[in-house]
């Protein structure tokens, strides 16, 4: 029997990209990109300038998957809706006005495909059998454990309030800030530091319940 502290499983989450998928970037380039990008539509049949939406797309990569990774905590559902998002994002991208931050609306995509695939599927796991599960294939013990923790910190997720749920996943897997996220949920900063503070304790708290992973 092995033990995996609420703490250690959000670092093994977050730690790969500390600063989220948009490291280095700024807003008004985002836009400036997002503008390019809604030109490229027209003309991709052109080999010239490198496709800016590319660029948006490997910025922002590693925390939309973060963030339907920790939603989901099933690797598959998490690469469909990464994929989903950034398709409906391309599809869409001449909407962007860049009144607002692009990782914003994007994220804001993001929580739509979200709901969407839950309206769909119906198919949630109570916390106690998202503990059981396993992989068709046999996987190395270390891998095991991750799949089980991410399924358990999924569940537990949508045991907490909602609007915690969403403003913790924005910014502590999805990587955005506070800014960002305030904007992204239509909130002030200090409401949304205080959502990620409080829904921090609940999921740390919730994890504890059940400290041991079998």
């Amino acid at each position: 029997m092995l033990k995996l502290t609420s703490l250690s499983l959000i670092l093994t989450l977050v730690s790969p990209y500390p600063n989220g998928g948009a490291a280095g970037s700024s807003a008004s380039d985002d836009v400036e990109l997002a503008r390019r990008a809604a030109g490229d539509l027209g003309k991709r049949s052109e080999a010239s300038a490198p496709d800016a939406f590319t660029e948006l797309y490997h910025r922002y990569l590693p925390g939309i998957y973060r963030y339907h990774l920790a939603r989901t905590g099933h690797v598959q559902e998490a690469e469909d809706l990464t994929a989903q998002t950034f398709l409906t994002a391309l599809e869409s991208i001449g909407s962007f006005r860049g009144q607002g931050s692009f990782s914003s609306w994007l994220f804001g995509i993001a929580s739509h495909k979200l709901v969407d695939h839950y309206r769909r599927s119906r198919n949630e796991l109570p916390l106690e059998e998202a503990e059981n599960l396993h992989s068709p294939a046999p996987l190395p013990e270390e891998a095991t454990l991750q799949r089980l923790d991410l399924a358990r910190v999924a569940q537990v997720l949508r045991l907490i309030s909602p609007e915690r749920a969403e403003a913790l996943v924005l910014c502590l897997f999805g990587g955005l800030s506070l800014a960002e996220a305030a904007r992204s949920v239509g909130k002030s900063e200090s409401a949304v530091k205080m959502l990620v503070h409080r829904g921090l304790c609940d999921l740390q708290e919730r994890l504890a319940v059940h400290p041991e992973v079998i």
